[in-house]
C-alpha cells in the first residue's frame, strides 16, 4: 500500500518538474525575441525632437542670399603690376645667366627629335626635281578619245553556236552526200563522169548545202565589216540578216540569169555543168568560212587581223579554181578565145562585185547610197 502510495507520489513529482522545466523554457524564448525591440525603442527614446529652428534654417537656405560686390581691379595697376613682374624674371636672368641656359637646354632635350630622312623619300625628291610630270609647271595632256557606249555581245556567242550546229547537223544527217561532195572538189574528171549525176540526185541536201553557205557567207561579211568597224552604229539583228538576204538574191540571180542563158543559146546541158561547178565550189567555202568566223567572233584584235588575210587568200584561191575549172568545161563544149572569156569574166563575174563594193564604200564614207 505505501509502495503505491510513493509511486503517485513520485509521478506527481516528475510532472510538476516537467511543467516547470517547460515554462522557463518558454519563458527565454520570449525574453530572446522581446530583446531587439527594447532596442529599438531605446533608440528613438535618445533622438531629440524636431524644432522651430531647424524649420527656420531650411527657410534661409531656400531663400537666394545676395552677392557680395567684387571689387574691381584698376587697368592701369594691373599693366603696371606685369611689367614689374617681367622686370624682376629679367634681373633674376641677368644675375644667374646658368640658370636660365640650363633652362633653355632642358627645354630643348624635351623637344621631340626630327625623324631621319629615309631613302624613299630621297628618291621622291629625286623623281619631282627630274620628271617633268612631277614639276609644278608641268604639261597638261588631255584625254581626247571618245567615250564608246557599251555593247552587249552575249548574242554572238549563241549565233556562232547555232552555226556551228547546223553544220554539224547537216554533216551527220547527210554523211554520203558530205563525202561525196569533198571527193567531187578534190577530183575534177571523177566528178564530171559519175559524182555529178550523183550529188543532183539528192536534192533536198543540195539545198541544205546552199543554204548554209550563204548563212556562212553573210556572217562571214558581218564579221569583217565588225572588226573593220564598218557601220559601228548599225544594229547587228539588221545587219545579218541583211547580209544574208544580200548573198541569197546575189546566187539567186546568178541562178535564174545562167538558166535563162542555156535555154535561150540551146546549150541547157553547159550551163547545168557550170552551175554544178559553180555551186560545188561555194558547198566547199561556205564549210571552210567556218573556221574563220569562230576565230573573227571570238579571239584579239591582232590575231582576228592574221586570220581575216588567210581567210581572204583562200577565197582568192578557190575563185580562181572555180575559173579554170570552168574553163576547162566550156572549153570542151564551144571554141572561143580567151579574150572572150576574160571579157566574160569582167562583165558577169567582176563588175558586180565592183560596183556592189563601190556602193558600200560611199554609204560608209559618206552615209549617202
Amino acid at each position: 500500500m505505501f509502495c503505491e502510495q510513493d509511486a503517485v507520489i513520485c509521478h506527481s513529482f516528475n510532472s510538476l518538474k516537467n511543467h516547470f522545466r517547460v515554462r522557463n523554457w518558454l519563458l527565454l524564448l520570449l525574453t530572446i525575441c522581446y530583446l531587439p525591440l527594447m532596442a529599438q525603442q531605446a533608440d528613438s527614446a535618445k533622438a531629440p525632437a524636431p524644432t522651430h529652428t531647424a524649420a527656420r534654417q531650411a527657410a534661409d537656405t531656400v531663400r537666394p542670399k545676395p552677392r557680395p560686390a567684387k571689387p574691381r581691379a584698376d587697368s592701369a595697376a594691373r599693366a603696371a603690376a606685369a611689367r614689374k613682374d617681367t622686370a624682376q624674371r629679367a634681373a633674376v636672368a641677368a644675375v644667374n645667366p646658368a640658370d636660365t641656359a640650363k633652362k633653355a637646354a632642358d627645354t630643348l632635350a624635351a623637344a621631340p627629335k626630327p625623324k631621319p630622312v629615309s631613302y624613299y623619300d630621297l628618291y621622291m625628291q629625286k623623281i619631282a626635281g627630274t620628271n617633268m610630270f612631277l614639276k609644278a609647271g608641268k604639261p597638261v595632256y588631255k584625254d581626247v578619245n571618245v567615250v564608246r557606249p557599251f555593247k552587249n555581245m552575249d548574242w554572238l556567242v549563241y549565233v556562232v553556236g547555232g552555226v556551228l550546229l547546223l553544220i554539224a547537223i547537216i554533216r551527220l544527217s547527210y554523211m554520203k552526200y558530205f563525202t561525196d561532195l569533198f571527193r567531187a572538189f578534190l577530183n575534177p574528171t571523177l566528178s564530171q563522169r559519175q559524182l555529178k549525176d550523183q550529188l543532183s540526185q539528192s536534192p533536198f541536201p543540195n539545198f541544205l548545202f546552199n543554204a548554209f553557205f550563204i548563212i556562212s557567207l553573210g556572217m562571214y561579211l558581218y564579221l569583217v565589216l565588225y572588226r573593220k568597224q564598218v557601220f559601228p552604229q548599225a544594229e547587228p539583228w539588221m545587219l545579218i540578216p541583211g547580209l544574208i538576204a544580200l548573198v541569197g538574191i546575189v546566187y539567186g540571180t546568178k541562178y535564174i540569169v545562167l538558166r535563162f542563158c542555156g535555154w535561150l543559146f540551146g546549150n541547157a546541158e553547159l550551163a547545168d555543168a557550170y552551175i554544178f561547178i559553180l555551186y560545188l565550189i561555194n558547198k566547199i567555202l561556205g564549210v571552210l568560212l567556218v573556221p574563220f568566223v569562230v576565230i573573227l567572233a571570238f579571239c584579239s584584235a591582232e590575231i582576228a587581223q592574221t586570220f581575216l588575210y588567210i581567210s581572204i587568200f583562200f577565197i582568192i584561191l578557190l575563185v580562181i579554181y572555180r575559173y579554170i575549172r570552168s574553163y576547162s568545161l566550156v572549153k570542151q563544149y564551144l571554141s572561143f578565145s580567151k579574150l572572150h572569156f576574160f571579157l566574160y569574166l569582167c562583165a558577169f563575174e567582176v563588175a558586180p562585185v565592183l560596183i556592189l563594193t563601190k556602193v558600200l564604200l560611199n554609204i560608209w564614207l559618206t552615209g549617202n547610197p
